[in-house]
């Protein structure tokens, strides 16, 4: 149930044969994202488990399960902005129900990105994972 943003993330990373263009892909991909607001970059928006500074701000519309899911994210790191960017694709704009059942692990490895990053970028991307499945969890109640 991959969004249409994320498909299109998928198919570009299908046609670059090379990490080294993927891992370039990543970057542009969060340096497009837009910044957020130092004001937001707060202990509570903090993502824990992650090497660098990670922030997502909820942005859910609506209450219960049929709310609308969206964040924002920040990174001190390029290549994890990069990763926010890709989690925004997968993520932004379904219910907060769709949200909950998105395999996220089994998207993410069709981008071939659990082969390719560090084990703490890895960990760090896991962690943003379980914070949005939690925003969205608390959500739907």
């Amino acid at each position: 149930m991959p969004t249409p943003a994320f498909e299109e993330i998928a198919e570009t990373f299908e046609f670059l044969d090379d990490w080294e263009d993927r891992y370039r892909h990543v970057i542009e991909l969060g340096k497009a994202m837009p910044a957020l607001d130092d004001a937001f970059k707060v202990p509570a928006t903090k993502v824990d488990g992650c090497a660098s500074q990670v922030w997502l701000l909820p942005r859910i519309e609506g209450q219960g399960a049929a709310a609308r899911f969206d964040f924002a994210g920040d990174s001190d790191a390029m290549i994890v902005r990069g990763l926010i960017a890709i989690l925004h694709a997968l993520f932004a704009g379904l219910c907060v129900a769709d949200v909950l059942k998105v395999d996220a692990g089994a998207e993410l490895a069709r981008l071939g990105l659990n082969d390719h990053l560090s084990a703490q970028r890895s960990n760090g991307l896991r962690a943003m994972v379980e914070r949005i499945g939690t925003l969205a969890a608390e959500t739907a109640r």
